[in-house]
């Protein structure tokens, strides 16, 4: 019994080595977004900064100093957190701006609501264009990766094949840009848009319509370079020898 307590209390983590934890991927969150965002250091600095000052000041006018810059001090530090969380999100989207497969990261950043495909569910070898799906209460979003004048045609044969199988279910359409026509969006504001959508579907209706996407599939994966089953000829020399 003394050895199991001893084991279990040999297992606990550290509060230390957890503080040490917390501080070091905090760090690497600010390294992350000052690197991509210049100008955030300087935003968080007045975020930490500027209500101790104003405790501060408050403190001396009402002669109460330490406590009104006490306060200061735990609201700048949590004005300093909530202002990094929103930097480092807008950093990760710039950082992911033009690099191919940006769509399905975007989107995969919905946790509630909406299954997101991880993989593209159709593809342009050329241009590398593709389209990524999600499905939810909203009904079915299928969006753009690559240029929105080039991807229309990608998306909007996608569409079809989904009107096919869910034909009474809505399908949105967007593609990844600065906004300039309706269903063009900024990346940073993608997953957004896509938890905005009105529900129309109970949980059932998402879980049929789900199993009736499921049976599209995915993109086929393609013949290997030189190998055309089309063209291949039995080797007759060979069969004659036999």
């Amino acid at each position: 019994m003394a050895r199991r307590e001893k084991a279990g209390a040999t297992a606990a983590p550290k509060p230390k080595k957890q503080r040490w934890k917390r501080t070091r991927q905090l760090k690497q969150v600010y390294d992350m977004t000052v690197r991509v965002d210049p100008s955030a250091k300087w935003w968080l600095l007045l975020a930490l900064v500027g209500p101790i000052v104003l405790g501060l000041v408050v403190g001396l006018l009402v002669d109460h100093p330490i406590y009104f810059t006490i306060l200061g001090v735990l609201v700048g530090v949590l004005a300093g957190m909530f202002l990094l969380g929103r930097r480092a999100e807008r950093a990760a989207y710039m950082n992911l701006e033009g690099q191919k497969g940006a769509a399905g990261a975007a989107l995969s950043s919905i946790r509630r609501g909406w299954t997101i495909e991880q993989e593209p569910v159709a593809a342009e070898a050329r241009t590398q264009d593709m389209v990524f799906r999600g499905i939810g209460r909203g009904g079915i979003v299928l969006v753009g990766d690559g240029p929105p004048t080039r991807v229309r045609k990608l998306l909007e044969a996608e569409r079809r094949k989904v009107a096919r199988v869910a034909p009474n279910v809505p399908v949105h359409v967007f593609t990844v840009g600065d906004g300039g026509s309706e269903n063009e969006v900024p990346l940073r504001k993608l997953a957004s848009r896509v938890q905005k959508l009105k529900p129309q579907l109970t949980k059932a209706e998402v879980a049929a319509v789900h199993k009736r996407i499921r049976a599209l599939g995915g993109i086929r994966p393609p013949v290997p370079q030189g190998i055309d089953p089309m063209r291949a000829r039995p080797d007759r020399r060979a069969m004659r020898g036999r």
